[in-house]
């Protein structure tokens, strides 16, 4: 099966839980404009989930008579919306905001004092797992254990074989370091079959997010978060992860998010953290979840449809 990843997931999901007839009569494009098509007949979509900078999006965008060719932009998060309605200027009554989801959250695991302390790093190389091995290098508990699931694999072959050997150093500091395990590439499923295995979700990123799946699959599963207030990250978890400042000094922000991981040790197992972990998958469930992300589809489609 073909690597997804979070855009195809989403696009994908969109399609098994929102009618097909309604999906029938608009185009959605994902991400990079015109791609496939514009349609002639159809209400044209641009579902953006990547960020404003990209080298595939930023000059389309910065020519205004682009702006016309899409009846309307759905964003993934308000913080991206905002970026790109300040850097090219979209017109707001073109713009909505729908958030991401996902399908099921696994249960929780419970975390009780003097057990192993798991932590899951999910995402791609470049967007934080150097920043997260220095600070594993930094941590002294024997208790505290790294799982990294990391690869260029998510965006197919051609990607990786182009890409990957740049990250190999990295790959090979994970895999010498006593308290990480390297995993590499592993599907979103396996990955979420797993996920009630962690306790923390460690993700010290350094890319703008505009949204977050791999936050959103993780404290919905129930993870307390260790994240960077970057991107759209603080909207994306809410109040529920212990934020750390993001500092462009990478040695420093190790530091910091070592001290963080330390930090929640001695705390995670107390009732009222497992209380606020309880309202967090709650707060997820509800939320995130497509199941009730079906029908702010739904009423989003059906209205622009009636409105042509």
């Amino acid at each position: 099966m073909k690597p997804l990843g979070g855009t195809e997931l989403q696009y994908a999901q969109l399609y098994k839980h929102v009618d097909n007839d309604l999906l029938d009569k608009v185009q959605i494009t994902t991400s990079v404009p015109e791609k496939i098509p514009l349609s002639s007949t159809k209400v044209n979509i641009l579902w953006e989930q990547n960020s404003y900078d990209q080298g595939n999006i930023a000059p389309w965008m910065k020519d205004p008579s682009n702006h016309s060719k899409y009846d309307w932009y759905v964003f993934n998060s308000h913080w991206s919306a905002e970026k790109f309605r300040m850097m090219f200027n979209l017109p707001p009554h073109k713009c909505a905001v729908i958030k991401n989801a996902i399908e099921h959250f696994p249960g929780r695991a419970v975390y009780q004092k003097g057990q192993k302390l798991k932590l899951i790093y999910t995402s791609t190389p470049w967007r934080g797992l150097s920043v997260l091995l220095g600070a594993m290098q930094l941590i002294k508990n024997p208790l505290i254990e790294l799982d990294v699931y990391s690869s260029t694999q998510i965006y197919g072959d051609a990607f990786k074989d182009k890409n990957d050997d740049m990250y190999k150093p990295l790959y090979d500091q994970a895999k010498k370091l006593p308290n990480v395990n390297y995993i590499g590439y592993a599907s979103n499923e396996d990955i979420m079959k797993k996920m009630s295995e962690y306790h923390i979700f460690a993700y010290p990123n350094i890319w703008e997010e505009t949204s977050c799946m791999s936050a959103i699959e993780a404290l919905g599963s129930g993870l307390h978060g260790i994240v960077t207030n970057y991107g759209a990250l603080f909207e994306t978890c809410s109040e529920w992860p212990t934020y750390v400042q993001y500092d462009t000094n990478y040695r420093n922000l190790s530091k910091c998010f070592a001290y963080a991981i330390e930090g929640i040790t001695d705390q995670l197992h107390t009732k009222g953290m497992q209380n606020l972990l309880d309202a967090q998958v709650s707060f997820y469930d509800k939320f995130y979840s497509w199941k009730n992300r079906k029908h702010e589809w739904t009423n989003f489609l059906t209205g622009v449809v009636n409105e042509q």
